[in-house]
């Protein structure tokens, strides 16, 4: 296993590009904790972010999970490089010809795929500690350590993202075209949605119960949207008469869901790699 890691951080080490985006991919976590200094005007009142509760414990780690997953778009960049260098730059047949075998091969991609979502969620874990620790008004052990399931489902939504980007990356062998597959099935299960949801099972749950079942939807649906928790808005709601209950539990079937497409695309990396002639 350290051999294999070693083999794919050796290649990522005189990656430039790779780096910088990697680089760019953790300060953007920093930025979450300049959230907590923005103030703002509003009818003469100034309101400073950090204090509406965005960095309360336990909310913190469903917010910091939800907003933070959006840069996952960077490292997507960096593992779909990865797997197209294999190609342009030859070192997949290299490799291959110096005794690594198609199976090691996937499972030096999976880890590194691991290794990525495994460091990203401690970074965020230490990030949102830090800031809770700073900014929450509730500061027991028994609170601050709750709601951690968010931060398992980050892991998992990650894990599941890049998993799916390296199978694209050996699907399709360059790292634009491979990008703009992800865009477009992304569009694909939209327009799929919309047909079941406003044509075919108009007015039923039946589209949502089909669509969570999607790789790309299943791993948004393991974090939803943190705002409308918020208590400002909540009350906003109910004084125009609007109820904002939703479920915002992070549920074991879908964590479930997210680790299946995992297994089936790095199953399907090794099946596209063994029938491929490189």
């Amino acid at each position: 296993m350290l051999r294999l890691l070693n083999i794919e951080f050796q290649k990522l080490r005189y990656n430039k590009a790779a780096k910088v985006i990697t680089i760019t991919y953790f300060i953007l976590f920093t930025f979450i904790a300049l959230i907590a200094s923005i103030e703002f005007n509003f009818a003469g009142i100034k309101l400073r972010v950090a204090d509406q509760g965005i960095f309360n414990f336990p909310y913190i780690w469903h917010f910091n999970t939800y907003i933070a997953a959006w840069a996952k778009l960077f490292l997507a960049i960096v593992i779909v490089s990865m797997m197209a260098n294999e190609y342009s730059h030859r070192t997949l047949k290299q490799n291959l010809i110096d005794g690594l075998s198609k199976k090691e091969f996937i499972g030096s991609k999976f880890l590194t795929v691991i290794v990525f979502s495994l460091i990203s969620t401690l970074f965020l874990f230490t990030v949102s500690l830090i800031l809770g620790l700073s900014f929450s008004d509730y500061n027991e052990f028994s609170i601050v350590f709750s709601d951690l399931e968010y931060v398992l489902a980050y892991f998992v939504k990650l894990a599941g993202f890049f998993a799916f980007c390296m199978f694209l990356g050996i699907l399709v062998k360059r790292s634009a075209f491979a990008l703009g597959f992800l865009f477009i099935w992304w569009i694909i299960e939209n327009i799929v949605y919309a047909i079941l949801k406003f044509k075919l099972f108009k007015g039923t749950n039946i589209a949502d119960n089909i669509v969570q079942f999607f790789p790309l939807e299943s791993m948004d649906n393991l974090i939803g949207e943190p705002f409308s928790r918020l208590n400002f808005i909540q009350t906003t709601a109910n004084q125009l008469g609007e109820s904002l209950q939703r479920d915002y539990t992070v549920h074991w079937y879908e964590i479930v869901i997210v680790l299946v497409w995992t297994v089936v695309f790095v199953n399907l990396s090794y099946v596209l790699l063994k029938k491929r002639d490189l």
